[in-house]
């Protein structure tokens, strides 16, 4: 179910923190966006549109290399955003996003958003909460990528994703596109998973669903021990 845009915003990571006044007064401009499955929102190199929010769905932001590869850098669901620093910082979109699922996102305009930071520093101190989120889910994968394994970095992945209340995790898109994001190979990534479910950690529920039975291990496993089964 489709949420107004003022809730939207408001219950996104980076505008958390922003006051009910000034949520209501970026929703006043901002406009909801549909993309059907495959869609392209924007490509690496052009002109910030503006702050993307999900509301529903799923996106994939992801930058190619010379040789055609793709590594994606982030699979933006629900209450997150994208192309939020390019909006910030003023700069062309620095990776591309696609949608992976029909999906909705409500669109803070470029002009507008430029508009209220510059004029309303209050604004900007209560948005830097929601960015320090940001930097340190930054940090996290730079560290993943340095210092962790492959098993490490799976279960550091599924432990960071939302799950219900029997431990459930919807995994966000495509096998591919998350090993791409762990930078994994799809083979890597299918044997790691295995071994997680051949120990008893995790359960395969089908291609898009796993219930994590073990979050002792799992964190275990993220931080580089991985025990002998």
């Amino acid at each position: 179910m489709d949420h107004s845009i003022e809730e939207t915003i408001s219950q996104c990571r980076l505008f958390a923190q922003v006051s009910a006044e000034r949520c209501r007064r970026l929703a006043e401009y901002s406009l909801r966006r549909k993309f059907g499955k495959g869609d392209i929102i924007f490509r690496e190199g052009q002109e910030c549109p503006g702050v993307y929010i999900v509301d529903t769905g799923m996106i994939r932001v992801f930058k190619t290399g010379s040789t055609g590869k793709e590594h994606v850098l982030h699979m933006v669901g629900p209450k997150h955003t994208f192309a939020e620093i390019a909006a910030i910082g003023g700069f062309p979109c620095p990776a591309t996003a696609q949608a992976v699922s029909s999906a909705t996102c409500v669109l803070v305009p470029l002009g507008r958003f430029r508009q209220e930071i510059a004029q309303d520093h209050q604004l900007c101190l209560e948005m830097m909460t929601g960015l320090s989120i940001w930097v340190h889910q930054l940090v996290s994968l730079l560290e993943d990528l340095v210092l962790r394994d492959a098993a490490g970095r799976l279960a550091r992945y599924l432990l960071d994703l939302e799950t219900d209340a029997d431990g459930t995790v919807q995994l966000p898109g495509l096998k591919r596109y998350i090993a791409s994001h762990l930078n994994l190979t799809s083979e890597t990534l299918s044997r790691t998973l295995s071994r997680l479910i051949e120990a008893g950690f995790v359960v395969e529920l089908d291609q898009n669903r796993v219930r994590i039975q073990n979050r002792a291990q799992l964190r275990a496993i993220s931080a580089g021990k991985f025990p002998e089964c």
